[in-house]
């Protein structure tokens, strides 16, 4: 038997899904779709907004379902597990303007500060005591702490940034208004470039020494950080 506070859970996720997916043509992140199904075929060689479809005599019932129920077995080195559910991980969204994931934290995890370029994100607190931060551009930071059945809201672009408060693992279902949102890590945009970022350049904006840029350098490149939306192979450093 479902209790009420899950069907309480079910009820505002799916109220998020159908705010963002409401048809706001100056606010939506994708193209209109032109067909009812456009499922991503992925090993497509050509991709323009998006993946073509594949073939209609091929789409069955399991392409419109995915899974979250289950609980990860290994975290990254920020205490982290993502399920993906962006049209990489979930291809019906392809052309749908929308993509959700499962972000699961550990005992003192985080979900470090980042930015979503292409996506406005919504996201419910399902499990555990979460602190979400944002900070806008005139540099000022909002805060709370939330816990089950709580929503909070992320303005598109926005530094941003979710921490396990609690004593017990955490997870959150963030919503995006696109299928692709991105992801920009706010330290590795300067720390984990090819070409690396110049020396000068970070110890300068930094006002530090060549010493303190070096020991960021090693400690990232110890975490074998790989951007987790944009970057499909993941080889975070294992923490059970």
């Amino acid at each position: 038997m479902i209790s009420s506070s899950s069907m309480s859970l079910f009820g505002l996720l799916f109220g998020l899904i159908v705010l963002l997916m409401l048809p706001f043509p100056s606010r939506a992140s994708d193209p209109d779709p032109l067909q009812d199904v456009c499922i991503a075929d992925l090993n497509a060689t050509i991709s323009i907004n998006g993946f073509p479809c594949k073939p209609a005599s091929n789409v069955t019932s399991d392409d419109f379902f995915t899974d979250f129920s289950k609980d990860p077995t290994t975290f990254d080195v920020f205490k982290r597990a993502v399920t993906f559910g962006d049209v990489f991980g979930f291809p019906a969204v392809n052309t749908q303007g929308v993509a959700l994931f499962r972000i699961d934290l550990d005992v003192g995890g985080i979900n470090p500060p980042h930015t979503h370029p292409r996506g406005t994100e919504a996201g419910i607190v399902t499990r555990g005591t979460v602190l979400v931060g944002l900070v806008t551009t005139n540099n000022t930071f909002f805060s709370k702490v939330l816990t089950p059945g709580k929503v909070f809201l992320i303005p598109r672009a926005l530094v941003h940034f979710q921490l396990n408060v609690g004593n017990e693992p955490a997870t959150f279902i963030p919503i995006f208004n696109t299928q692709n949102p991105g992801v920009s890590d706010s330290i590795g945009t300067l720390f984990d470039t090819t070409p690396p970022v110049p020396n000068e350049v970070l110890t300068k904006s930094f006002r530090v020494g060549d010493d303190v840029i070096n020991t960021i350098r090693a400690a990232r490149a110890q975490s074998s950080w790989i951007n987790i939306l944009d970057g499909r192979s993941i080889s975070f450093m294992s923490h059970n």
